[in-house]
């Protein structure tokens, strides 16, 4: 399934909702054109919803750190929201969940931004 992206605000916060599989190619540059184009626009706080994400590979988890990275020099920040199954296996296996706020709540993860 093709990566579709929903971006939502509640507060202060921007929630993008993924649905899909997230990998090399048109499916990353989405994502990673998203991400930019939120950060660029004066983003401060998004959280990433990956509930119904399928599948992460290096490129996606590429952008997620450059995405990370960005919003962090700024004073800014990211977070995941509810990675699941194969999604969740992959983030820790490369320890991104060590390094990327994870939470599995929206509320908290909201919450947790202030």
């Amino acid at each position: 399934m093709d990566l579709q992206l929903f971006v939502r605000h509640v507060a202060d916060v921007v929630i993008v909702d993924l649905q899909g599989g997230a990998t090399i190619g048109r499916t990353n540059d989405l994502l990673d054109n998203q991400l930019r184009k939120l950060i660029d626009g004066g983003s401060s706080k998004i959280l990433l919803n990956l509930t119904d994400v399928t599948q992460m590979d290096s490129s996606s988890i590429s952008s997620v750190i450059r995405a990370f990275k960005s919003l962090e020099r700024r004073g800014a920040s990211l977070r995941l929201l509810q990675p699941r199954g194969n999604v969740r296996l992959v983030l820790e296996t490369v320890h991104l969940m060590d390094v990327v706020p994870t939470t599995e709540d929206e509320t908290q993860a909201i919450d947790s931004f202030h």
